[in-house]
């Protein structure tokens, strides 16, 4: 499925966070949005999930206008993980994730061997097998990201949005959980921080800066050191890595 944002601007509190941002994600890929804190990052993220009403603009997903459509419909196709995934209440972990099937089900619907079987391969994806009968609220932040994501994908989405998903993570879950998100062979939208995951897993980058756009490409092609000096206000030295062909940032005050 192919998202199409067009013109879109975000309010809070009257002030304007997001100003007539578009950008697409094509078929499948992995989408990244760059850019220092409080550039409007998250902002942008919830302007097109509606956690945040837009003040002007379209999101599409194909043919879905996501910003007129009901939740429960839109969420039958797209899932989304946020930053913030505290609960008032006690779930286990098995059941955190089982609530990705609600979108599919109809009201008083009980859980099919479907559901169950899909819900275990997502636990299974997200390397959470062990923790399947723990009580969420006991969990560290690292992991309670983690079952958000496999809550996500056992909703099989056919898009996924990310807003900031390796937050608390340490590197090996944080390799992990791109990894996995890569392999799910769906369009992708992800606010990152780390420019180096950025560079490995996307295929198409947009950078903001106080809630517009101002460059947008290819890694290879997007990445230099004017543009993180002016994202980021810091030296930077690029380079490819021999080994891996991938960017590498070394990082300068």
């Amino acid at each position: 499925m192919e998202l199409n944002v067009k013109n879109l601007s975000v309010s809070i509190s009257k002030k304007e966070i997001v100003r007539d941002v578009s950008l697409r994600v094509h078929n499948k890929q992995f989408v990244g949005i760059i850019g220092a804190n409080g550039c409007g990052k998250s902002t942008l993220l919830k302007g097109i999930y509606k956690s945040l009403k837009p003040q002007g603009g379209s999101v599409f997903l194909d043919k879905i206008d996501l910003l007129n459509t009901p939740p429960k419909k839109v969420s039958q196709k797209m899932s989304v993980v946020g930053q913030f995934n505290e609960i008032s209440f006690d779930l286990t972990v098995f059941q955190m994730v089982l609530l990705g099937r609600t979108p599919h089900k109809k009201l008083l619907d009980s859980d099919t061997k479907e559901d169950m079987d899909i819900v275990h391969k997502a636990i299974k994806q997200t390397n959470l097998t062990e923790y399947l009968n723990r009580s969420y609220l006991t969990l560290s932040g690292g992991e309670k990201q983690r079952v958000i994501l496999a809550r996500a994908i056992a909703q099989q989405p056919s898009f996924l949005v990310l807003d900031e998903p390796t937050n608390h993570l340490d590197i090996r879950y944080q390799l992990e959980v791109l990894h996995c998100v890569k392999s799910l062979n769906i369009g992708v939208l992800a606010a990152l921080h780390d420019l180096q995951m950025a560079a490995e897993y996307c295929d198409y980058i947009y950078a903001m800066k106080k809630g517009e756009i101002i460059a947008h490409g290819k890694p290879k092609e997007l990445f230099t050191e004017e543009l993180v000096a002016d994202l980021y206000d810091v030296k930077c030295k690029i380079y490819e890595n021999p080994f891996s062909r991938n960017l590498s940032f070394i990082y300068q005050i």
